[in-house]
């Protein structure tokens, strides 16, 4: 681990808050632009316009890290003991929005909702 200097350390941290910067500003601009803001109805395709958004964000997320948080400068060891579990939380909101999607389509295959909710509401009083 090499030791820098301040003024080194300044130019390494300016560099990275302006790359920060131009990322945000392309995603702000890709946002309106996608959302037909900037030309009139011109739209980008929502899976597109999500998967640009993912992508400069774990770049940006990445960039803070590496930097910010001096994970450059750590033993493999430890940088793997924060990407491991960072991994595992993407993992699990993936399984969740699938699973919550599971659920969604199973509670449309319901032929008629109502008459299914009247049942249980007419049973339930039934019993009494």
């Amino acid at each position: 681990m090499s030791q820098l200097g301040y003024s080194e350390a300044k130019k390494i941290a300016t560099k990275t808050i302006l790359i920060l910067a131009v990322i945000t500003i392309f995603e702000v601009f890709m946002a309106l632009l996608g959302k037909g803001y900037i030309v009139s109805g011109f739209h980008l395709p929502h899976a597109l316009m999500g998967a640009l958004m993912i992508v400069m964000s774990v770049v940006k997320a990445y960039l803070i890290i590496y930097e910010f948080m001096h994970m450059k400068y750590e033993v493999p060891g430890l940088v793997k003991t924060v990407l491991l579990p960072t991994l595992l939380l993407v993992w699990a909101v993936i399984a969740f929005l699938y699973e919550g999607n599971y659920w969604n389509n199973s509670r449309i295959k319901v032929t008629n909702p109502v008459k299914v909710e009247s049942l249980k509401v007419e049973n339930h009083n039934g019993g009494h």
